[in-house]
């Protein structure tokens, strides 16, 4: 009797596709997380439709979300700007969050700080990306404070009345700008009026750029003196002991936190595509020791600095017309048109 062969099966292995955890933090799946019906919550089993059930849900998100952010806290900084007062806001992700913002904006007068958040008047700005967690956050608490103390001690020349202020300002309506000469015309050198104060110190889209030109100025300084090199002076007992506790629970939330992106990963894979949520690496920025990133919406706005360190690197922003950030705008992409725009034919 002839041997038969038994046909084997071949296995391929899945593909992977990898995630941006920066980009994924507005997805559905992400504030609502798949939790199973019928999950013990409160000590009880709980349908889908309860009370309890969506709460824990929106809490599971609220987690999720934090876990995604820690895989890169500090490393990336998201600058937004409001397009009515040119009012701009920092942020650690690429979405924004009301409590972040508002408290940033300092009051100023009547209706300068809004009661909730407008994601359609806030428009990407740019980005810095970092190396480094602890350089990148230094950077943000930098630019944070240099805000607060211009907003709340703005330098003279800023909030002063002048022949520029006034030209910009004048009524293009003869007889109004006649009575607009008559009142401001000898007042040049003041200071100007409350409402215009409050404009003229909101709008920090030229100084924000200012600001992180110098804050990386600065911290070239730092990085040469040993900032963040890991190395500490002398530690007392205590100081030791409080270091090793407080090493204990990073270890312990990091773990926790890896165990809700296994989770994740295991969602949304599937036996053909298996999806890896990690930090995405930057070719251009790693190659350069201590290299910053900045993607511009617009580059020009670049000019707003006299002055940007050796090692920065400027790249653009893709296009979006989400609230959401976009990542960096791909090289080589084909131009839509170019020449004239000619109509179809037969149109």
């Amino acid at each position: 009797m002839a041997s038969q062969t038994v046909p084997t099966k071949s296995f391929k292995k899945p593909l992977e596709k990898i995630l941006d955890p920066t980009k994924i933090g507005t997805w559905n799946i992400i504030r609502r997380p798949h939790i199973e019906n019928h999950s013990i919550i409160q000590g009880k089993p709980r349908e889908q439709n309860s009370n309890a059930f969506k709460t824990h849900q929106l809490h599971e998100g609220v987690r999720l979300r934090k876990a995604l952010n820690a895989l890169t806290h500090g490393k990336n900084i998201f600058v937004y700007h409001n397009i009515r007062t040119n009012q701009v806001v920092y942020s650690l992700t690429r979405y924004l969050e009301k409590n972040s913002v508002i408290r940033q904006l300092v009051y100023h007068g009547k209706k300068t700080v809004p009661a909730s958040l407008r994601k359609d008047i806030w428009a990407p700005y740019y980005s810095v990306h970092f190396n480094e967690s602890k350089v990148g956050l230094r950077a943000y608490h930098l630019l944070r404070e240099f805000s607060m103390q211009r907003q709340l001690d703005p330098p003279r020349e800023m909030i002063t009345i002048t022949e520029a202020f006034l030209n910009q300002k004048r009524p293009r309506d003869p007889e109004n700008a006649k009575e607009f000469d008559e009142k401001y015309g000898d007042k040049i050198g003041w200071l100007m009026e409350k409402k215009d104060r409050a404009r003229a110190v909101m709008d920090q889209k030229a100084t924000s750029v200012a600001d992180v030109s110098a804050i990386l100025a600065i911290q070239e300084e730092e990085i040469k003196n040993g900032f963040a090199d890991g190395k500490r002076g002398y530690l007392t007992r205590g100081a030791r002991r409080r270091r090793r506790e407080a090493r204990k629970k990073d270890e312990a939330k990091a773990n926790e936190n890896a165990e809700r992106i296994a989770h994740l990963e295991a969602t949304l894979s599937t036996p053909h595509l298996q999806y890896k949520i990690q930090e995405a690496k930057d070719a251009s920025t790693a190659a350069t020791e201590n290299a910053v990133k900045i993607l511009w919406t617009d580059i020009h706005n670049a000019r707003f600095a006299e002055t940007w360190p050796e090692r920065v690197l400027h790249g653009e922003l893709d296009l979006s017309r989400d609230h959401v950030m976009p990542g960096q705008k791909p090289v080589g992409v084909e131009v839509l048109a170019d020449q004239e725009f000619k109509e179809k034919a037969g149109a």
